[in-house]
This record gives structure tokens, sequence and C-alpha cells, in this order.
């Protein structure tokens, strides 16, 4: 039985069958429109969401199966002081395949242990966030036709920012990647991150203004300052529109660069530079459903024939 807490749980070879299977997903999605059928999943949200709640619910209703489960841990046993531990336990019983967000770090790894059925993380705290990652590395293989030879820009909120800790953990498996860190000095890339990369000989450069380095980018991934992570309103309150992505800046972008976000913005990307055809945001948004069905897919070991028929390992 295999979970993903990370990126790091699928080799790289591996995570390519599974963005293959995406793809096929998206040329094909009568084909496994039945997959899944008579199977379900339980979504186990302990923090809000809107995509990847729904997105992950929509790729199971997608391949036929059905959902469960809360989207506000208020509504669950948690509010009378149930573990996730029992929480899992208790799934088990119901469910195929579980979803868990959580606010602390670690907690997909608490379920993992205790579970009875495949584990997806959706978000632990500021740590992990595979199945964005895998969004992103579906949209940038769809987009540019590759995973390797690139310079990728993040930006915004480095510190604290989940997506961005695993997208850089995946990415910097390929070949031929490089980084740029865009930030204030108060959310820059944590130093493990910053560290793994040297001992792995990973080409890095942090940057304060964003101007001074996105001509040289092939992907922009912009990110918001989040205030559910901030202790002090203050401090939140002077760094959230540190960077706002505007068309002025984006005249200086090279014309192939496309520009991700993990959603939901709030001011860090002016909506004017929606209409660029670089914008590829929302693009992003339903490339996270074809990933979401191709994981479930491996996890629960179902394979679909070209007839649609399903052949399920024992």
């Amino acid at each position: 039985m295999r979970h993903i807490l990370t990126p790091l749980d699928f080799s790289v070879s591996e995570l390519d069958k599974i963005f293959d299977l995406a793809a096929d997903i998206e040329a094909n999605p009568k084909k496994y429109a039945n997959a899944c059928r008579g199977k379900k999943l339980a979504t186990l949200f302990y923090e809000p969401s809107t995509r990847t709640r729904l997105s992950t619910e929509t790729a199971m209703l997608n391949l036929g199966g059905s959902t469960m489960g809360f989207s506000d841990a208020t509504s669950s046993s948690v509010s009378k002081g149930e573990s996730v531990a029992d929480t899992i336990r208790t799934i088990s019983c119901f469910a195929d395949i579980a979803a868990i967000r959580h606010p602390k770090e670690g907690a997909a790894m608490v379920a993992k242990q205790a579970s009875g059925i495949p584990v997806i993380n959706c978000g632990d705290g500021g740590h992990q966030h595979p199945t964005q990652t895998l969004t992103d590395m579906l949209t940038i293989r769809s987009l540019t036709g590759r995973l390797n030879n690139m310079t990728i820009g993040l930006c915004g909120d480095l510190k604290f920012g989940r997506t961005v800790h695993s997208l850089i953990s995946a990415m910097s498996r390929y070949d031929g990647i490089r980084f740029a860190f865009i930030s204030p000095d108060e959310l820059k890339i944590p130093d493990y991150v910053v560290e793994k990369l040297e001992e792995n000989d990973i080409p890095y450069e942090e940057f304060v203004r964003l101007d001074d380095v996105i001509g040289r980018l092939d992907i922009l991934y912009m990110t918001r300052v989040q205030r559910e992570r901030f202790f002090n309103e203050e401090d939140y309150i002077r760094l959230k529109d540190f960077y706002i992505l505007t068309p002025r800046i984006m005249r200086r972008a090279k014309n192939d660069m496309y520009v991700l976000h993990p959603l939901p913005r709030v001011n860090e990307i002016s909506v004017e530079v929606d209409k660029d055809p670089r914008a590829a945001y929302f693009r992003q948004v339903q490339y996270g459903v074809y990933v979401r069905m191709a994981l479930i897919l491996t996890l629960l070991d179902i394979h679909v024939n070209d007839d649609g028929s399903v052949t399920e390992e024992a």
C-alpha cells in the first residue's frame, strides 16, 4: 500500500508515468469515467480549502467513484478531541482512500502510520503540499514540453509557503534546473532548503526586486503572503503588498515565460495580467484535476485499458 506525503515518495520515472497518465486522462476523459466505480474517497480537511478539496473530490467523481468527509474540523469528532490517528482508523473502515489537510506539520505522517488505506497529503502546515506540486509540474510540462533545463523564479512568501518547498524538492531532481528566490528578508527561503540545494550543487540566487530577474525566468511562481501563518497582524499588513505583478513588469519577461500561482490570489497578481496568454494559473487549476485523477488510480493500483475496462491489482 502506497501513500503520498511528499513528492519524493515517487521516483522521477514514477512521476513521469503519473504525468503521462494525466495527459491521457485529459485527452480521453470518457475512457476513465467508470474507473473507480464503487470506490469511496474520504476528504479530511482540518483547515479551509477551495481548490484542493474540490479538485480532489472532482477527481474521484470524474472517475465514477464517490466522496465523503468534512471540510471543517468543527463539524467532525475532532471538536470532541478525537486524534488524527483515531479519525483515520475510523475512516479506514468506510473508505478506500483518504485525502487529508491539516494545519500542523507531520499530521499526514501520523495519518499514514495509523491508516489502513492509502493517504494523500493535501497540505500539512508549512511543510509539504505534494498534490499541488504534481499539479505545478504537470502544468509546466504541458505548457513547455519539459521538466528540465529551465530557470524557475519563486516570488513572495518563501518562508511559510509549503507549495514552494514542495516544488523546489521535486524539481531539484531534474537536470539543468536553476532557481531564483524573490522575497523580502522577512519571508526568505528557509535555511534547510538552501542547504539541501547547496549539498546537491543546484544553482540558486536570491533577490528582493522582481524586476531584477524576471527577464531571465522560464517560469514565475507567484505566491500570496499568507495571513494565517502570521502571529503579528502588523507584519502581515506591512508585507502583504510587497509584490504586485503588473503588465508593466510582465513587459520585461520572455515571450514564453509562464506565470503560475497555487491560488487563492489576493493582490499579488493584478487582474489585468489575467489577459496575458502567459498567465497560466487558471489552466493550472484544471491540470490539478487531471493529476489527482492519475494519482488516485496509481495509489489504488487501478489500470484502465484502452476500451475503458478496468484491471485492479490484488
